[in-house]
């Protein structure tokens, strides 16, 4: 079963990508939004693209992965719990980030810098827990 565990080691890095290149790309496309567009008007959105395409996949199959790893090698103990803990404070910037990008759409820039922001510096201290939770497993 090493491969359920590759799979979500990629989906994990990816949807981590994910998370920390989409707020930067919401400040930029709200600081545009008054001027000229920052991407092709021909193409799709980038910010919807990005979230839809690449993130929200990820990030399923990093949960679902990451469920699998729990059900067939049954791991347990405090630090899985902290783990999952962490792993929803990515889920709200994840969330938050889809928000954004609503509002973006809909026209209403005003804040969207600020949240991508906050979303950002949820994403990446969650991040870090993860990292430091999974590293510091054995110990427990």
């Amino acid at each position: 079963m090493p491969w359920i565990k590759f799979l979500h080691i990629v989906a994990l890095v990816s949807w981590c990508g994910a998370l920390l290149y989409l707020p930067a790309l919401l400040m930029v496309s709200a600081r545009s939004a008054s001027g000229p567009p920052p991407f092709a008007s021909s193409s799709p959105p980038m910010p919807r693209f990005v979230y839809n395409g690449l993130a929200t996949p990820a990030a399923l199959l990093a949960i679902v992965s990451g469920t699998l790893l729990f059900l067939v090698h049954g791991l347990a103990g405090s630090w899985l719990v902290l783990k999952l803990l962490a792993v929803t404070g990515m889920v709200m910037a994840h969330g938050a980030c889809g928000w954004l990008v609503l509002r973006l759409e809909q026209g209403q820039p005003r804040g969207v810098a600020g949240g991508a922001v906050a979303a950002g510096v949820l994403a990446a201290t969650a991040m870090l827990a993860v990292v430091t939770l999974v590293l510091a497993k054995p110990a427990w």
